[in-house]
């Protein structure tokens, strides 16, 4: 399977070198994993006669009746007409041209092949596959015809999608079941009626039916998923059973003070829930590598204080990691305002922290005098060092790095506990395959009081309705943002649609009636907190923005989210901006305005978002549309790279996968068993190629 894939016929060094570039096909086992996208069938030759308009592919033999060339320059091609005893189909040819003209012959028979389109509405096939008719031939084909995908310069050196399934074909002629032995325990081969494995890689290629492809998927399929799960719940085993963290043994004054006399609300049953679990982590001698999955509101930032109060009871220093100065800001102020009365030192350490400031804080995480230290990634920097730092909290963490995370790590002699916390809720089958290394904790409840916010859509016609709308929410008392798209936070495009923007919306609410504040990725941190901090005030009435409010700000006074051009948001960040409103006790709204053409798959974001606030029914249909590939950060756990897996359509096989793997290591957590070391060895195999380290 190592092999070099130049040792297959027609594959010279050249072409050896272009399919490593343009496919990374290396050797034998790369070319068998470089699946079809789809099969034709092949094994009937079609009628001329019988041709509809419902047909995609036509497989037809015939007598050659012409070949003309047909213009000049650039529209110049190559029509024929191929002729059976039921009807005529024109063959045309816009490239080649020359080397067709001589293979074919005018009065022979041909066997031709390719997509239909229909001109005048008489069916045509552009560049089909042809060959000359013989008797063995007239019966089709054996099995089900392939369809690889190739490149354009794979296609200028004669490597396009009919020389791959060539070359495919030698390669399985060539092998035998003992260089592709079985990997799966035969207990699961008989639960599952799957396909060995030989067997399989020959039917995903060349099926002999339908039946037999689906089967040869499937088998192929729950392969992928089961070493993924191996993987992961290994790493997550190792973990568990060595990886040595901080005991914090006590919950003592500070975290029972706050929790009896300061505690700002009740905590609902999911905050009281994941508290149980991070301290049960907390009191285990591990490291603790949690993540917190919580929808937009759910009171995630409360959980990670009452968390850091316990490392303060057990004399132990925390750092919270947020991803933007904004964010990093609003916490600050919130607990700071949470701990006032209780003896807890806070600081904060942005980019923007002055000199003389900094120097004082870096002095006093030092020698501990620092409790919680709260910032943007400043916080991960080298000069900041630890007297003793026992608990690291990453809000928002896909929007940073895995090698940002892991400096975290080495502040202290042994690890913080690590708790990882995003309001962008992630589909189950996504969280299991790319965080399943992670114990990882939900909260699916709203504090009490919270009131669902109306989400509405509107096009530009409705324009005059919504800013009237918005007129009377100010009048009630209330604020509202009006935001505007992002595709690049320093795009000159974009900086002027605000601007144009911002112009418009001081048109229909001018001053001194009405105060606007703005904020954008192009101002200063100072420009920026100032215009926030008006907005928090009520200072001003409106918050024009980019999406740089999407995370954190928290103005209970605000009712309406105005977002223009919606069309062009992805779902998970409506969602997420969507969530800036109803924290308070009035009735809140989203308006999405759009342009009139809508996309499909537009129309179908903002249906969604009229449907639901259920951040995890959003999160799972923006899975479904976009696919997980898409998914913000999480390629980086290079747990989806896989070659058949859709895991939106594949919950089933990764559900039955994922518990037998568990049912596998509990009983052989070493795989030291007879019947699990051809699971062992394959995975040592595989290991040095796939890259895989710590997800968190």
């Amino acid at each position: 399977m190592n092999s070099p894939v130049e040792y297959l016929t027609g594959i010279s060094a050249q072409r050896g070198e272009l399919l490593r570039k343009e496919l990374n096909i290396h050797n034998f086992k790369d070319l068998l994993e470089h699946y079809p996208l789809r099969h034709i069938d092949k094994t009937n030759v079609d009628k001329i006669g019988n041709i509809s308009l419902n047909d995609e592919y036509a497989y037809v033999a015939g007598v050659l009746q012409d070949m003309n060339l047909i213009g000049e320059g650039r529209s110049k091609r190559l029509v024929a007409h191929l002729k059976d005893g039921t009807g005529i189909i024109e063959l045309v040819w816009f490239q080649g041209i020359h080397w067709v003209q001589k293979m074919l012959l005018p009065g022979h028979h041909f066997l031709a092949f390719g997509k239909l389109g229909f001109f005048m509405g008489k069916p045509q096939i552009a560049h089909p596959d042809i060959e000359p008719y013989t008797a063995q031939k007239a019966g089709g084909k054996e099995h089900l015809e392939p369809i690889y995908p190739s490149t354009e310069k794979l296609k200028a050196r004669g490597l396009n999608g009919a020389a791959l399934s060539k070359i495919t074909f030698e390669l399985l002629q060539k092998i035998a079941p003992k260089d592709l032995p079985e990997n799966l325990p035969a207990d699961i081969l008989t639960a599952y009626k799957l396909m060995p494995r030989y067997d399989a890689f020959k039917q995903i290629h060349f099926p002999s039916s339908e039946k037999n492809y689906q089967q040869a998927l499937r088998r192929l399929k729950f392969e992928e998923l089961f070493y993924a799960q191996l993987r992961i719940n290994l790493i997550k085993l190792q973990r568990h059973r060595f990886s040595k963290g901080w005991a914090f043994e006590k919950v003592g004054d500070l975290f029972n003070n706050f929790y009896s006399h300061y505690l700002p609300f009740e905590l609902t049953g999911a905050q009281k829930r994941v508290l149980k679990e991070i301290r049960k982590d907390f009191g285990t001698g591990k490291q603790m590598n949690r993540l917190l999955q919580g929808d937009v509101g759910s009171g995630k930032t409360m959980v990670a204080l009452l968390s850091m109060l316990i490392a303060a009871d057990n004399g132990f220093q925390s750092v919270l990691m947020a991803p933007t100065e904004i964010l990093a800001q609003q916490h600050y102020i919130s607990i700071s305002e949470y701990v006032k009365d209780l003896p807890v030192h806070i600081e904060i350490l942005t980019g923007s922290t002055k000199t003389k400031k900094r120097k004082q804080i870096l002095e006093d995480c030092a020698e501990g005098n620092v409790q919680i230290l709260l910032g943007t990634h400043a916080v991960i920097e080298e000069k900041v060092q630890f007297k003793n730092i026992g608990f690291a909290v990453v809000d928002e963490q896909h929007k940073f790095g895995v090698a940002q995370r892991a400096k975290l790590w080495k502040k202290n002699t042994l690890p913080p506990h690590i708790l990882v916390m995003t309001a962008t809720p992630i589909p189950r089958t996504l969280a299991l395959t790319a965080y399943g290394d992670l114990d990882y904790s939900i909260m699916d409840e709203l504090p009490p009081g919270r009131k669902p916010i109306s989400t509405l859509h509107r096009n530009e016609s409705a324009r005059p309705q919504v800013m009237d709308f918005i007129k009377d929410e100010i009048k009630a008392g209330r604020q509202a943002y009006i935001i505007y798209p992002l595709i690049e936070e320093s795009s000159k495009l974009d900086y002027e649609n605000l601007m144009k923007g911002y112009e418009e919306v001081k048109s229909f609410f001018p001053e001194p009636t009405y105060w606007i504040s703005m904020v954008h990725g192009k101002q200063t941190p100072e420009i920026k907190q100032t215009n926030m901090q008006r907005f928090v005030a009520g200072d001003t009435h409106i918050m024009v923005s980019t999406t740089v409010i999407e995370v954190g700000v928290n103005v209970p006074n605000a009712s309406v989210m105005a977002i223009e051009s919606a069309e062009k948001f992805g779902l998970s960040q409506l969602h997420q901006l969507r969530g800036r409103v109803g924290r308070g006790a009035d009735k809140s709204y989203c308006v999405l305005l759009t342009g009139n053409k809508l996309s499909r798959d537009a129309r179908e974001r903002l249906k969604i978002m009229e449907q639901t606030n259920d951040g995890f029914k959003v999160a799972e249909k923006d899975l479904e549309i976009r696919g997980p590939g898409e998914i913000e950060g999480t390629r980086q756990s290079g747990a989806l790279n896989f070659k058949l897996v859709n895991i939106v359509l594949d919950k089933a096989i990764l559900e039955v996968a994922r518990n037998e793997v568990e049912k596998l290591l509990k009983g052989d957590p070493d795989l030291i068993m007879a019947e699990n070391l051809l699971v062992k060895n394959y995975l040592q195999q595989q290991q040095h190629k796939t890259g895989w380290g710590k997800i968190a």
